[in-house]
């Protein structure tokens, strides 16, 4: 391909550095989780793990594809944002010959090359962390001293998938490139093209087959669950499939729930006009909104999980409460929680500050209608506490409900083929909601000062 049909990259390493941050996040994730599994692994091995090594694999599988799965959709998300962000510079490219394929695969690329950075980083790291976590759990006397593994050859695995899905997740947000056209780049009004709302029946079919689909699997892996703990990989990917129905369908579902919560906040000028750019760019508001819901989901699932494996595993074996091994279970998966949040948050904070500065000449619009610098700013800030509160009530529900299914398709053999009731570490869910809310606000100042202090014609002029 030419040079002159590669995309401006005159941002790109700014653009970027969060893709490879959740690219590393997702490797350093993999590698060290299967590297610690192996670790406990060995240590089961001498002692005799049983159902609960099993259990063990089965969950550590779960965690590592869960978090791909995460990175795959953050990164998506935000080449999505970083391609509406060039929208005015791929049209002029478009104008002057260059294919929206050509451009796409561009994108691509540029994926592949994000991807393989931050795995390389990832592995490092894991392998870092894994055995610096084991020499302290030795020297301090948690771990026993035995024969562990130096590098478990799987890591291999999460690497080549990190690299893959991120490439693969580029290539999903390089669609936007498709929807620019030649005429954009002349700053005339183009009325959506007629394909558009076809496109869109689409999308709604399959997003309400996937959460159909998916809810059946996860009452198969909840019914399979009763006979052996494997019935966790049923539910999971029951819970992958009706959960990517909900992301699908989210164009329908947020913007509406963001209009609605609005309500809540008065009808003064800034407010009112928050709520009504969340139906009025209905992609623009779900790819932010998506990552926080994406984030609380996550943190909730693993929260009403670990909290009901936790108090399974202390009933189940009361004479063993001070065990090493059964409490350095509970740490390494408790400390996967933090990662996946991590990952999440990482997505949304990109969104939301990408999204903001490049609404730079929108903001000069309203500016130079009367709007005042601190108006703009309430505005802004009126629109992430939207977010939050709509994306944290929808994350908390389904949340509990997927912590639940995973715990009981987990569980229910080891606990005699019975139900086991879902418990909410409700302290945790309020810690999380007001975490949530100090991270949208904090993430939308910078950007939100920044649009602000540039003059009306400055902005109005921005390309």
């Amino acid at each position: 391909m030419s040079r002159g049909n590669e995309l401006p990259r005159y941002s790109s390493s700014r653009e970027h550095a969060s893709g490879i941050l959740v690219a590393a996040l997702g490797s350093t994730f993999g590698v060290g989780l299967l590297q610690a599994t192996g670790f406990l692994t060995d240590l089961f091995d001498t002692g005799g793990g049983g159902t609960l090594q099993v259990a063990l694999a089965s969950v550590a599988l779960v965690f590592i594809l869960l978090a791909l799965y995460v990175a795959a959709i953050v990164t998506a998300n935000t080449f999505g944002t970083i391609v509406a962000g060039r929208a005015r510079s791929i049209a002029l490219l478009r104008l002057v010959g260059a294919s929206a394929h050509t451009l796409r695969r561009s994108v691509a690329r540029e994926g592949l090359r994000v991807g393989a950075v931050g795995a390389a980083i990832g592995a490092v790291a894991g392998l870092a962390i894994s055995h610096t976590a084991l020499r302290i759990g030795i020297a301090t006397g948690t771990l026993p001293d035995v024969a562990y593994r130096a590098i478990d050859p799987l890591i291999v695995l999460p690497v080549a998938m990190v690299v893959l899905t991120t490439w693969l997740a580029s290539h999903v947000g390089s669609r936007a490139v498709l929807g620019v056209s030649p005429l954009q780049a002349t700053g005339a009004a183009e009325e959506p093209a007629p394909g558009d709302e076809n496109r869109h029946v689409v999308r709604l079919v399959f997003a309400i087959l996937l959460v159909a689909g998916g809810t059946g699997m996860l009452a198969l892996g909840i019914l399979l669950g009763l006979v052996s703990p494997a019935g966790i990989i049923v539910a999971f990917f029951g819970g992958i499939a009706s959960f990517s129905g909900v992301v699908l369908g989210a164009r329908w579902i947020l913007p509406a729930t963001l209009r609605l919560v609005g309500r809540l906040f008065g009808r003064s000028s800034p407010v009112t006009l928050a709520a009504a750019n969340a139906v009025r760019y209905p992609e623009r508001s779900t790819r932010t909104t998506v990552g926080l819901v994406i984030g609380v989901t996550l943190v909730t699932t693993f929260a009403v999980a670990m909290t009901s494996y936790e108090s399974f595993l202390f009933s189940e074996y009361p004479d063993s409460a001070g065990d090493p091994s059964l409490t350095i279970t509970i740490a390494v998966l408790g400390g996967l929680i933090g990662f996946s949040a991590i990952i999440a948050a990482v997505g949304m904070v990109n969104n939301l500050s990408l999204s903001v500065l490049q609404r730079t000449r929108e903001l000069g619009l309203l500016r130079a209608l009367g709007f005042t610098s601190p108006q703009v700013r309430r505005m802004i800030l009126a629109e992430s506490a939207q977010m939050t509160i709509a994306a944290a009530g929808l994350g908390v529900l389904l949340g509990i409900g997927y912590g639940w299914a995973g715990a009981q398709a987990l569980l229910g053999s080891l606990a005699g083929a019975t139900l086991v009731l879902p418990l909410v570490p409700w302290p945790l869910v309020a810690m999380l909601i007001v975490g949530t809310a100090a991270l949208a606000w904090i993430a939308s100042i910078a950007p939100s000062r920044r649009a602000t202090s540039v003059s009306p014609l400055t902005a109005l002029a921005a390309t």
